[in-house]
């Protein structure tokens, strides 16, 4: 093995992936490895032989679940905007050629005890059960403006300004009910709490137009997902990387990371070699002394064999349930897909529940969100801890990437992968656009 690199990647999670083959792409000569003999660490998907050595070691599957290849089951379950971040990164390396697509046949909504469909745009939002004609009208004046605002033309601000106007005096300025500011800031745009209200208000108009535009882009929901699950995406960042010269070792074990008397990483130790690089890139797994638990999410992975009630018989679906439908401080996510998405075998659905740990009993703090999906057949709980770098990594070169958040997209890891770049290279990531450039295929 050649024991001197630029970066050494450890782990392949989502985020890694995406950093090792933009740094390959860049000309970096990279190593990546992963201590476990699959892609993808904690964004991976598992087989059933996997996913039960996971969370019932020693128990086999039942026989009736059908073949290991028929399963690959999430354990961070996500969706991509159409219009997201994630879609670009994609794009733009080209990796779309190593992957296929589904829409997310739809996003819901819990509000007054029921669950009802999120109006993305104005038409739907006059048809919604969850307003009043008069609200209705509101809610439609309110997308209108958002969808129609610009900086260089005040006669479309109707007296705002959103860098200097909070979320809360644009809300008061269409007279919307609690209710509908809920779900444009939990279930548009998928603010993690209610502090998004006393900010400036652009974040949030940018993030209901990117919901918009991506529910244009495909129609029915604003979502798409990956055939064979999510471990196919890190994978396929792992081929660009391989492509422009990486180098991938799978069980292999990083035991300790090596730094001189200046306290820099030189390199990493595994299988008995050191191998030397001026830098290196992980999870938190990988440098517990270098990180902190700032909290927990747990997920409940569910074996249903329905569709989740309410949700008009869809194949797949994303629920919000807002922290004040239940009493929470934060909001609890539903993701479901199927067997249409090759993710399970046929006649079944996997439904994720999973939220911010709150109390020190995280079972019963996911139960409003089981209580939606129907009879159950299974369900695996597991709680994660949510850990952060203490450092930015300039001083040693060490560059770690957050854990995995509740929520059930894209955007906060496409954050992260912005933020990191940014503290690497010390610039903004600019992604170019290629030429002949491919849009992301993605079918009913």
């Amino acid at each position: 093995m050649d024991t001197d690199y630029d970066v050494i990647v450890l782990g392949t999670g989502l985020t890694e992936c995406i950093l090792s083959g933009l740094l390959s792409v860049d000309g970096k000569k990279v190593l990546h490895m992963d201590r476990n003999d699959y892609y993808g660490a904690e964004s991976a998907s598992l087989n059933l032989t996997q996913f039960y050595n996971k969370f019932r070691p020693g128990q086999k599957a039942p026989e009736n679940l059908g073949r290991d290849r028929d399963w690959n089951i999430d354990l961070i379950p996500k969706f991509m905007m159409a219009n997201g971040e994630i879609v670009r990164f994609l794009t733009h390396t080209d990796v779309t050629r190593y992957l296929e697509f589904k829409q997310i046949a739809g996003s819901y909504v819990y509000s007054g005890g029921r669950v009802s469909k999120v109006p993305a745009n104005a038409a739907e939002a006059l048809s919604s059960p969850l307003m009043g004609i008069f609200e209705k009208r509101r809610m439609k004046n309110f997308l209108v403006w958002a969808e129609a605002y610009k900086d260089n033309d005040p006669a479309t601000h109707q007296g705002l300004d959103i860098d200097r106007n909070t979320v809360t005096e644009v809300y008061k300025k269409f007279g919307l009910s609690t209710g509908t500011q809920e779900f444009i800031g939990h279930a548009m745009a998928l603010h993690l709490d209610d502090s998004y209200l006393d900010q400036t208000a652009r974040d949030t108009i940018e993030k209901v137009r990117l919901y918009a535009a991506s529910v244009l882009r495909y129609g029915k929901s604003p979502y798409i997902y990956p055939l064979y699950g999510l471990g196919d995406l890190p994978q396929a960042f792992a081929r660009l990387s391989a492509v422009y010269g990486g180098t991938y070792m799978l069980n292999t074990d990083a035991k300790e990371l090596v730094y001189n008397d200046q306290g820099q990483v030189t390199g990493v130790k595994a299988n008995g070699e050191t191998v030397n690089a001026k830098m290196v890139i992980c999870d938190p797994s990988y440098a517990p002394l270098n990180v902190k638990k700032v909290g927990s999410v747990v997920r409940a992975i569910c074996l249903l064999t329905h569709p989740i009630p309410s949700t008009n018989d869809s194949d797949s679906c994303q629920i919000v349930i807002p922290q004040s439908q239940v009493g929470r401080k934060h909001d609890i996510y539903i993701a479901c897909v199927s067997d249409a998405h090759m993710v399970c075998a046929k006649g079944y659905y996997l439904a994720i529940v999973s939220t911010i740990v709150e109390t020190s009993n995280p079972q019963e703090e996911i139960k409003e969100g089981l209580k939606l999906l129907g009879p159950i057949q299974d369900v695996f709980v597991h709680e994660s801890p949510l850990e952060v770098p203490i450092e930015d990594g300039k001083q040693d070169n060490v560059y770690i990437s957050r854990s995995y958040d509740a929520t059930s997209h894209f955007e906060t890891v496409c954050d992260d992968v912005h933020d990191m770049w940014r503290r690497i290279t010390g610039e903004p990531l600019v992604l170019k656009k290629r030429e002949n450039e491919e849009d992301v295929n993605a079918t009913a």
